[in-house]
């Protein structure tokens, strides 16, 4: 029987380490790539084979819920697992309307890691305990039924992780080379923001990227 295949993306190096230890107690679970930020993950998935990645939210270039979209634009059938510190419910709903198939706490990692792996690996869906009393399953269930707006976020995804970029200081060429657009698209969302989050000034959209959480 092949090895379950799984990528790890975390911008904590000691976090992933101690991540893939755990993993490799099992015979069946084979680590085959530990990244550091989104964008290359994106890139090391076009040159490899995986059956699932687990990922944090908050990473380098392209956070987790922006990552997580991709993959399942292009890798319809890579299980996506997040794992997180962020137990708010509004990342929980962006996880599963991402395309997550599952959302584990780090604090219930060393005892739940485990059991979120082989529910997803056998098709079902996994919430950490600590979370499954606070969220409905209706609104788990929410991306197959395309409201993917219950964050009431006013920015589309893309528009997020163009606003990320610039709050990290990227010039409008270095995001459309990290997003694969061009540099006029990139022109064209950071105005289409500013008009649409009634902001001014660029340090302005910067301090909104920060309250709202799409930094690393």
């Amino acid at each position: 029987m092949e090895p379950y295949r799984i990528i790890l993306a975390d911008d904590h190096v000691m976090f992933r380490k101690g991540i893939k230890n755990i993993l490799e107690r099992v015979k069946d679970l084979q680590v085959i790539g530990e990244i550091g930020d989104g964008f290359n993950l994106l890139k090391f998935l076009k040159t490899t084979t995986t059956d699932m990645v687990i990922l944090d939210i908050s990473m380098p270039n392209l956070r987790g819920l922006e990552t997580t979209r991709e993959i399942k634009k292009i890798w319809t059938e890579i299980k996506v697992l997040m794992l997180t510190m962020y137990r708010d419910k509004e990342y929980v709903y962006s996880a599963f309307a991402s395309g997550a198939e599952g959302y584990l706490l780090k604090e219930d990692a060393d005892t739940e890691l485990f059991a979120a792996i082989e529910m997803i690996r056998r098709g079902g869906r996994y919430l950490s305990p600590l979370l499954s009393g606070e969220v409905t399953h209706g609104l788990i269930q929410s991306r197959h039924k395309g409201q993917a707006d219950l964050m009431s976020e006013p920015l589309s995804i893309r528009e997020r992780e163009v606003l990320k970029l610039i709050a990290e200081g990227r010039s409008n060429k270095q995001i459309a080379e990290l997003l694969f657009i061009s540099t006029r698209t990139v022109e064209h969302h950071r105005a289409n923001r500013m008009k649409k989050l009634n902001i001014k000034q660029t340090a302005n959209l910067v301090k909104y990227a920060i309250r709202k959480g799409y930094t690393s």
